[in-house]
């Protein structure tokens, strides 16, 4: 691999070299040697072109990760870590990286207030760092039409969130900890997983008004707890939940597709328990 280089990802890399201040790290970023040898990045063995560039560790390295990066198209891993001085936006050129398998950027975290990674191909499970964010400020949580699997991480019940959509993964378990009757959590979607839990158990925040759970595995009954609460929508369809609907509030108001297909549900609006 020696003395290969494509002349056009050579061209990009200095850019961004350039962009970053030309900082030591890179040092090795000679224009008069060929970049598959430089420092901090891989090459593929037969097409010579760029696949990998990661940063790391470099308390001198500063500005914003630059929009060049996403004129290496071959890129198929990204990273820049324990960059401290690295600030800024996440480039929108990243988008133009297709071959892409691995992206590592960090997370301006104290300021974070919307985590929107849903309709991706995501997989694993959703990490406990995530309910850790410095700052507590995130207000939307946001991982639907994902491949998520696994349950959910315990840290969460820290953040008090005012919308989470997790909706149209694989995640199993009890999600008690995105509940609670002291939060302000205004939406939940947590519909078309795998979830199984007792749902009388559950403690709803008062500000709660949309709730979705359809197509799970949810037992239980509905609690009267739920009569207390200013709901704007609601779908707890195809479960397994049992018992009468309570009457109040504003559960009445839904049609029967809200309750439909469930194990063994009555009461207005659906017939009437026997």
């Amino acid at each position: 691999m020696s003395g290969r280089c494509n002349p056009q990802d050579k061209k990009v890399l200095l850019k961004i070299k350039k962009a970053l201040g030309n900082p030591y790290l890179l040092a090795s970023w000679d224009p008069k040697t060929a970049c598959c040898d430089w420092y901090c990045l891989e090459c593929h063995p037969d097409t010579h072109r760029v696949i990998s560039l990661t940063m790391f560790t470099d308390d001198k390295l500063t500005g914003q990760i630059p929009a060049d990066v996403g004129d290496l198209p071959h890129l198929e891993t990204l990273l820049f870590r324990h960059l401290p001085n690295l600030h800024g936006t996440i480039p929108p050129t990243v988008t133009k990286l297709k071959n892409l398998k691995t992206l590592w950027l960090p997370l301006h975290t104290p300021k974070l207030e919307a985590l929107y990674l849903d309709r991706n191909k995501l997989t694993g499970s959703i990490p406990e760092s995530f309910g850790r964010f410095p700052g507590r400020n995130l207000y939307s949580f946001i991982l639907s039409h994902n491949k998520l699997s696994g349950t959910i991480p315990a840290s969460l019940a820290d953040m008090d969130l005012n919308t989470v959509d997790l909706s149209r993964n694989m995640l199993q378990g009890d999600p008690s900890v995105l509940f609670g009757k002291n939060k302000t959590t205004f939406y939940i979607d947590l519909s078309r997983n795998m979830f199984q839990f007792d749902l009388s158990k559950l403690q709803f925040p008062k500000s709660l008004a949309r709730l979705d759970l359809n197509h799970n595995k949810i037992t239980g009954s509905i609690p009267a707890r739920l009569t207390e609460l200013e709901l704007q929508f609601l779908n707890v369809s195809y479960n397994r939940l049992c018992g009468k609907i309570p009457v109040g509030g504003r559960l009445q108001s839904f049609d029967y597709s809200t309750f439909f297909h469930n194990r063994c549900l009555c009461g207005a609006p659906l017939d009437g328990c026997k």
